[in-house]
């Protein structure tokens, strides 16, 4: 009984941990402020000025993989800090984001250590 225990606390502790757990990726697409992307369809060069002044506010970037419909919610490369610069001044730009991404909820997250 007690062996058969330990065993099912290890293996939750595992899937617990796996599910916390961030895979390293690399995403090419367009830098897109989230609520007018989301709620009016807006995006593309004459959308830029509006895109990076709703970045500067705080509304949430969205990086739209290219060729594809899914989008991902940019997080800063670490806790109480802003977005990279370089995402703030590419917003509606082609760029790769590399970092760390999380699954939660249904959606995707992805934090931004290099943007090129």
């Amino acid at each position: 009984m007690k062996k058969l225990f330990a065993a099912s606390v290890i293996a939750l502790s595992v899937c617990i941990g796996t599910s916390v757990m961030a895979a390293q990726k690399s995403v090419t697409g367009t830098l897109e402020d989230s609520f007018c992307y989301v709620t009016m369809g807006a995006h593309g060069p004459s959308h830029k000025a509006c895109a990076t002044a709703c970045a500067k506010k705080g509304i949430p970037v969205a990086l739209v993989e290219k060729g594809t419909d899914k989008m991902y919610i940019l997080l800063p490369p670490k806790n109480d800090t802003a977005l990279p610069a370089d995402v703030i001044s590419k917003m509606e730009d082609e760029v790769t984001v590399t970092g760390d991404e999380y699954e939660k909820g249904g959606i995707t997250y992805l934090t931004a250590v290099s943007v090129k």
